[in-house]
Parts: C-alpha cells; structure tokens; sequence
C-alpha cells in the first residue's frame, strides 16, 4: 500500500474482477491501496514491469507516433494529444519539447513502471505507466488508434525487467509542505522578488530564505501577489475561451510537469469537476479542491509574468496559468486585463 503495508496480489486481483470497468485511480482510493499496486499485481496478466527512469524511455516515445500524453496530481488532470519530441535528459531535472508533448520531468520520481496491453470493453488498450516511489502515478503514455503498435512492443522488449513478481515494495507517502514563511524576512523577501530576472530563479530564492512558494505568496502583498476567490478558476477559462486567447497552463506532480500552450475552446463543468474538452487537449480539475488561488507578477528580462496559481487545502500546487508570447504576438496585455478581472479575496494581513 502507499503507507507501506504489504497487501495481497490475490486480493487485488479477485476486487479488479469484481470491478472491472472501475477508474483504476478510483479503485485504488476505495481500497486503500496505491494505483501501482494495481497494475503490479497483475504482471503477467497484460502488464509487464519495465525500466521506469526516463532515460530508458523517453528517447523511444517518437516512434509510437500519436498517442495521448497523461499528467495528473490529486486534483486535476491534463491529457495531450500528439507526438513526443526530442527527449533532453539531465540528472535533476529533463525535458521533452514538441509542439503537443511539452514535459518537464524530474527523473528520481519515476521509479516504477508498467507496460499495459488489456482488453477493456471490448477493445485492446495500450499504455506505458510510470509511479513515483509511493506508488502514485507520475506520467501515463496512453497508445491510439494510429500509434505504431510495433514500436511499442519493441520498445517493451527493451525495457523489460528481470523482476516480473506481482508484488510492490513501496515508500510511504511524503505528505505535502504546508505554506511556510517568515515574516520577519518579507522585506528581504520583496527585495529579492524586484532583483528577480527569471521564473525559475524564483523557487530558489525562497528556499534560501527558509519559505516556500505559498508561504511567500501570503506574505509578499501588493503589487507582487493577489488573493483571488477560489471559484474564480471558472470565468478563468471561460473568459479565455471566449477571447480565443493563447496561454499556458501547467499541470503536475513531484515528477512531472505537462503543459498546454494555445487556445481552448471549450469549458464545461460537471459536477465537482471543471473540464476542458477540445480536440488534442482536456482538463479535469476538481473545482472543489481548490482552496486558495493567486495572482502573482514575477519580473523577467522580456517583462513581467503574470500567472494564476491554485492550491489545495494541504499547500499543494494544483495548477498555473501564464500568459504567453507566440512568435513575435505578446498576448500578455489581454492575459493582464483578464486576470484583472477576476474577483479578488480579502486576507488578514
């Protein structure tokens, strides 16, 4: 289980059966067991243990053509349409760019993967599964009608481990950081964000000043950040939809970011859940999760950055969005005005 406990690959087997058209993220949350779990108990049943590192897999994506790229954390869920680009590697943190697939990925999370081939309502389903060390998923590559059924199969000969047992030896579970910060520190705080020259540098920053990022953000004020009401996500995307308007929004977990860059067209709410639901790009997210949402302006060498940040009631990053450049046309302007817009929240100082 994700808390370390041994369960019977029998037992999961026998519930799976029972259950069989069931979400395996759903499944494993009703039982107490961690989504890996699932798919391990049935190696050899359609399910193959592979090399999880992205190492050993990215650079082979290419060539299975177009399938669907999965991302999600406990409360959202992004899925992209398209082809893996180039594959750059690096021992902290690695990359893959192509106009559809664009993932930043941190490598000492993928611990465990899977090599899926079952029959699901009458059709076969292909997938390659990565887990973090817990047992949570970290990144799925789901096959399509038009992926190379070849290449997959090759590049799962290549992988393959040795150890094809049905049984998982997991870590606990890190719990998520709550917002930490130091007042007495918020003008260094302040100071540091003006000096800032690039969004990555910001992570950095409130490291070395003993915060983290929500932390920060509650304690920076105007005109560094502004608390949004937690439903605002809603006319968010409505408001960009309507503009045809190019952003970005990221989406991950302790191993893997996945991010759209373009348009949508189309928000639908069902539910507790807020969708997008275009052609080659859908969102999920549970609007119910959503706890605290920021607006926050980092300065960068092409000008500032404008994002929309939402949390959950543990500290946890759901998602970001950001305006975006395409080509030589900055949108950043109508970003700005929209994001404007969106009803603020009072905080206690």
């Amino acid at each position: 289980m994700g808390d370390g406990k041994p369960v019977s690959p029998d037992w999961i087997r026998s519930i799976r059966q029972e259950k069989s058209t069931a979400r395996a993220r759903d499944l494993a949350d009703s039982l107490g067991v961690a989504e890996a779990e699932l798919l391990a108990a049935e190696t050899g049943q359609g399910v193959t243990r592979i090399a999880a590192h992205p190492d050993a897999l990215m650079q082979a994506m290419p060539g299975l053509g177009e399938v669907m790229a999965l991302t999600r954390n406990d409360s959202a869920v992004i899925e992209k349409v398209g082809t893996y680009g180039p594959y750059t590697p690096g021992d902290h943190a690695a990359m893959v760019l192509s106009p559809a697939v664009d993932l930043r990925i941190f490598p000492k999370h993928w611990v465990h993967g899977f090599a899926v081939e079952q029959t699901r309502g009458g059709k076969v389903r292909r997938s390659i599964q990565v887990f973090d060390a817990a047992g949570d998923a970290v990144h799925k590559i789901h096959l399509r009608d038009g992926s190379s059924v070849e290449a997959w199969r090759a590049l799962v000969d290549a992988v393959r481990l040795e150890d094809q047992s049905d049984r998982l030896t997991l870590d606990p579970r890190a719990p998520s950081e709550p917002a930490k910060a130091d007042r007495g520190a918020v003008e260094t705080l302040r100071g540091q964000w003006d000096r800032l020259t690039d969004t990555h540098q910001f992570l950095q920053m409130v490291r070395k000043l003993k915060m983290n990022r929500l932390g920060a953000y509650r304690i920076a004020g105007a005109p560094y950040v502004r608390p949004l009401a937690p439903d605002c996500l809603h006319g968010l995307l409505n408001a960009v939809a309507d503009e045809a308007l190019p952003f970005m929004m990221f989406v991950g977990n302790r191993g893997c970011i996945e991010i759209h860059s373009g348009p949508i067209e189309t928000v639908k709410p069902t539910g507790p859940w807020l969708n997008i639901l275009d052609p080659g790009f859908n969102l999920h997210l549970r609007a119910d999760h959503v706890a605290e949402v920021w607006a926050v302006t980092k300065p960068t060498r092409r000008g500032p950055a404008l994002s929309v940040e939402a949390f959950d009631a543990e500290g946890m990053l759901i998602l970001q969005a950001f305006g975006m450049r395409v080509g030589d046309v900055d949108h950043s302007g109508p970003w700005a005005e929209i994001v404007a817009a969106l009803p603020g929240l009072e905080v206690a100082a």
